[in-house]
């Protein structure tokens, strides 16, 4: 998709449509694609890190391109050029606002591939990161950052998101400044069976985030949620974030996302290479040629920037993404895909999931993501604990990883990945409580420690 003005016709709502329909894929061509990102700091300070200097971001991006990754750069406005991401074979590495090192993976045909490439990148990192005198960190806050101590990375969107973000939410530097997640990303057939998945792990992703909270420090001290992250996303614009009540309508469809998505405010143009800001401003006016500031038309670029400016809880692209999780252990990182990729790639699972949730109510939904935030397991939805239900959401995708039957070198299945899932819903005490449960004991309330024991 060309970064150009486009001023023969404008864009019409079947070629929104036709954006995320052209995702569809059969099922031999399904793949899965892993997501993480992870807090710099120094060692010697626990500081975030700067993008300049010896030992900052870009020294880091620099450093990691010995193992083959090559430079992705992003023009300014004096002529120069700046570091921000890295390719290598299909996956990228790039800079969150904050400062955020965020791996997104290669499309990959099993979860043994995926952590894989996700043990490969880590170990890459830590030998570039030792050599700077940098550690990384997994967790979904910032167990001891201020927002206003934070790194701010220099790419031109989050200059123009950093000016929105306080006129339409309290949380929203939060968001792009202190938290860290990880994603999956997973295909779909057709219409219908993206409708399928996009209920069920709308509804379920509240479960996704108590199996893997791990945010309950603000600041060095409990912030009373056992999902920091979660919690910032209740309030940073509702106009772009939230459950999406109308996936769960009747006649929902390809078209009724593209209408939510041309409604979404936009936050920028980009042309000639550069960032242009138009937050809050509309994209039905882009397409008619009436953006103040920008000439010409909406190009298929410029739709495809603007859809990755919206972040509900499980995002429509030319696949679905999840993104319901607390960053967290390499362990972890490889589980959620797995928790996925069994319920979604397997049809009899995605059948029995939807089960779980398909009688929840739009009050059901809207109040499981909020108590998870404080309760992780113990919430309740719709009469259930959300530790029964994620015990059954975790049997039901071991069932589906069964069946695909991937295996490894040793003949062992993509079921390994759900072990520390099953742990946790067994046990009914999230990654958060057990790290409240070392501050308040062997820490004796010293943060600090969090930096040795959740480093990577």
């Amino acid at each position: 998709m060309a970064d150009t003005v486009c001023d023969d016709r404008p864009l019409t709502l079947d070629d929104l449509t036709e954006y995320f329909a052209v995702g569809s894929k059969p099922a031999s061509e399904w793949r899965v694609g892993a997501e993480h990102e992870k807090f710099g700091f120094h060692l010697t300070t626990h500081e975030s890190v700067a993008y300049d200097g010896p030992g900052g971001i870009e020294a880091m991006l620099k450093g990691l391109m010995r193992f083959g990754w090559e430079g992705v750069y992003e023009d300014r406005a004096d002529g120069g050029q700046t570091l921000i991401a890295l390719s290598r074979g299909g996956a990228n590495i790039s800079l969150e606002p904050g400062g955020q090192f965020e791996l997104s993976g290669a499309p990959l045909n099993s979860m043994h591939e995926i952590c894989e490439e996700t043990g490969n990148h880590l170990q890459e990192v830590k030998t570039v990161a030792d050599e700077l005198g940098l550690g990384f960190l997994g967790l979904g806050f910032h167990p001891a950052l201020k927002r206003s101590d934070a790194a701010i990375m220099p790419k031109g969107r989050y200059v123009i998101m950093r000016r929105y973000m306080p006129l339409v939410g309290n949380l929203g530097l939060d968001m792009m400044l202190r938290t860290c997640t990880v994603q999956a990303n997973l295909d779909f057939s057709s219409e219908a069976d993206m409708v399928a998945k996009f209920r069920t792990s709308l509804a379920l992703q509240p479960i996704a985030t108590a199996l893997f909270a791990n945010s309950p420090f603000t600041e060095g001290k409990p912030n009373g949620f056992l999902s920091a992250r979660a919690n910032v996303w209740t309030d940073t614009d509702p106009d772009r974030t939230g459950m999406l009540d109308f996936v769960f309508e009747d006649g929902f469809d390809f078209e009724r996302y593209a209408r939510y998505a041309l409604d979404v405010p936009m936050y920028f143009v980009k042309r000639n290479g550069l960032y242009v800001d138009v937050a809050g401003k509309s994209f039905k006016d882009f397409i008619d040629g009436r953006l103040e500031g920008v000439e010409g038309r909406a190009t298929m670029k410029d739709w495809s920037d603007h859809t990755t400016t919206i972040f509900p809880e499980v995002r429509l692209k030319t696949y679905l993404e999840m993104r319901g999780a607390d960053g967290g252990p390499w362990s972890r990182l490889c589980a959620l895909p797995a928790l996925w990729t069994g319920i979604f790639y397997d049809d009899a699972a995605l059948a029995a999931a939807w089960d779980l949730c398909k009688h929840w109510t739009r009050e059901d939904r809207e109040g499981v993501r909020r108590d998870v935030n404080r309760l992780g397991l113990k919430a309740v939805v719709a009469g259930r604990t959300v530790q029964d239900v994620a015990r059954d959401m975790i049997a039901i995708s071991r069932e589906g990883l069964k069946r695909r039957a991937r295996l490894d070198g040793g003949f062992i299945d993509e079921t390994t990945y759900l072990g520390e899932l099953e742990a946790i819903a067994d046990s009914g005490v999230t990654p958060a409580e057990r790290l409240l449960e070392k501050y308040h004991g062997e820490w004796q309330g010293d943060i600090s420690r969090v930096f040795e024991e959740c480093a990577y």
